[in-house]
């Protein structure tokens, strides 16, 4: 049985469903709450947990379970989440039949089918590691290990808990998983950009890691690469085993800065791309997968204000027509508020990224959203932009638009002439332009190189040595 069970329904679970779900432990056990209540855990009588259950999430955004669960389920819905500890024996039952009475009691189902349950599991007699995070597997002094397999592994609100609580104990994430688990977009960039390895088992050759194809060992309490004679890692045959795809990803990265003030909209720079790219807003928004809130720039804004100073890291989504995700980082700093956006979109084999749209997009951002850098690209991935654990395409860049601020600090006689075969356009006013670099049709690798040349040249200009007016 998995450890991750999900009851989809129509009704919202309240009070009294939560609680006929969670006496699915019966009397003895216990339930305390992380995360400002957006997490319980069902814990044993001495106080150590044993399934973790999400708050109930209304789903209101068309496509999210097909998404991650590759089943189509009717919008409006209740996503609610429950996750067994794998340390703990019939803490699996207990997750199912948590889910599973609540679907009984509100119609719907539950994520497998064949994990729904409404026996009472007695827990009187469980022993959980003492961890003081959500539900975790494994526990050491240097690293937290989870246990996945699920269809999609997503940045749920689950997954960012426990990411939040390693890094606060000084600990890296581990995340184990079959091979044929994939990661969504967010979780991967999220990976990426934490102390964390995505551990993939390999039923021939063991561990080994699914961004890097490293083969793995557990060694003094957690996952590292097996080195050689030669001090060097090998990597995993398992990592090679992919045959060419047909399907693209179009990947674009920006920033923008805008002033600070009350009247700020965020969100409408990535509408613009959106619009410009898809020919339609995104569908939906929020802080974790399923992405949960119909699209709304404001709410976005009323949501970042609440937060700051601290930064807020946001998911969007797009309409299941167009595998469409993105996500945000807003931060406030001494030139405003920036915004940090990736937008990756799926093509088929049949289906052409809209590349022509670039130079256009880039002028609108530069004009009406204080765009300070984008750079655009494509790589040979799967249309519904999840990642297999397997040795994936290099990305090829096809631009690189610079701000006007950033052009007048590098001085615009250095910036518009690089020492590779590119002809900028300038893009705004032509007494403070920006400054676009197209650098291919996304099929010739060679263009990653002349990106690093024209990186270094932009990183040699010398500040303040332009005017911006210079011909």
């Amino acid at each position: 049985m998995t450890k991750d069970v999900i009851a989809l329904t129509p009704k919202m679970p309240d009070t009294w469903a939560l609680l006929a779900g969670l006496y699915a432990a019966g009397p003895e056990a216990g339930v305390t709450a992380g995360s400002g209540g957006a997490v319980l855990r069902l814990c044993a009588p001495d106080g150590r947990p044993l399934v973790s259950v999400e708050a109930p999430l209304l789903v209101q955004v068309p496509g999210e379970a097909e998404r991650l669960l590759g089943r189509e389920v009717p919008v409006p819905f209740w996503w609610t989440e429950a996750r067994a500890s794998g340390a703990v024996p019939g803490a699996e039952r207990l997750a199912g039949s948590v889910c599973g009475r609540l679907a009984l009691l509100l119609g719907g189902s539950t994520w497998p089918g064949t994990a729904a349950g409404t026996e009472v599991v007695d827990v009187r007699a469980a022993v959980a590691p003492d961890d003081g995070q959500p539900v975790v597997d494994v526990l050491t002094d240097t690293t937290s290990v989870v246990l996945s397999d699920r269809p999609v592994l997503a940045l749920t609100t689950w997954l960012s808990e426990v990411l939040r609580g390693t890094s606060e104990s000084g600990r890296a994430l581990q995340i184990v998983t079959p091979p044929h688990v994939r990661l969504s977009a967010p979780a991967r960039a999220t990976l990426l950009q934490v102390p964390g390895r995505w551990v993939v088992q390999d039923p021939a050759q063991g561990y080994y890691d699914g961004l890097s194809g490293a083969v793995l060992r557990w060694r003094d309490g957690t996952f590292a690469p097996a080195l050689g004679a030669d001090g060097t890692a090998s990597v995993a045959e398992a990592f090679g085993r992919t045959s060419p795809s047909s399907d693209r990803q179009f990947v674009v990265a920006f920033r923008t800065t805008l002033p600070a003030h009350e009247d700020i909209v965020l969100g409408e720079a990535l509408e613009t791309a959106w619009r410009a790219l898809t020919g339609s807003a995104p569908a939906g928004w929020g802080t974790a997968e399923p992405v949960n809130l119909p699209w709304s720039p404001r709410r976005l804004t009323d949501l970042a204000r609440d937060r700051a100073p601290e930064p807020t890291h946001l998911l969007v989504t797009g309409h299941p027509g167009r595998p469409a995700l993105a996500w945000i980082r807003v931060t406030r700093t001494t030139a405003g508020v920036e915004q940090d956006v990736t937008l990756t979109l799926g093509y088929g084999e049949d289906e052409e990224p809209p590349l022509e749209a670039i130079t256009p997009l880039a002028g609108t951002l530069v004009a009406e959203h204080g765009l300070t850098t984008m750079l655009t690209s494509l790589r040979r991935a799967p249309r519904d932009l999840t990642t297999a654990p397997v040795l994936q395409a290099p990305t090829v860049p096809v631009a690189f638009t610079l701000g006007a601020r950033d052009v007048r600090g590098i001085g615009l006689t250095h910036a518009r002439r690089p020492p590779v075969a590119v002809r900028p356009v300038a893009l705004g006013p032509a007494s403070e332009p920006a400054l676009h670099y197209p650098l291919g049709d996304g099929s010739d690798a060679g263009a990653l190189g002349t990106l690093h040349r024209l990186a270094a040249h932009l990183r040699a200009g010398v500040p303040g040595a332009g005017t911006g007016t210079e011909t």
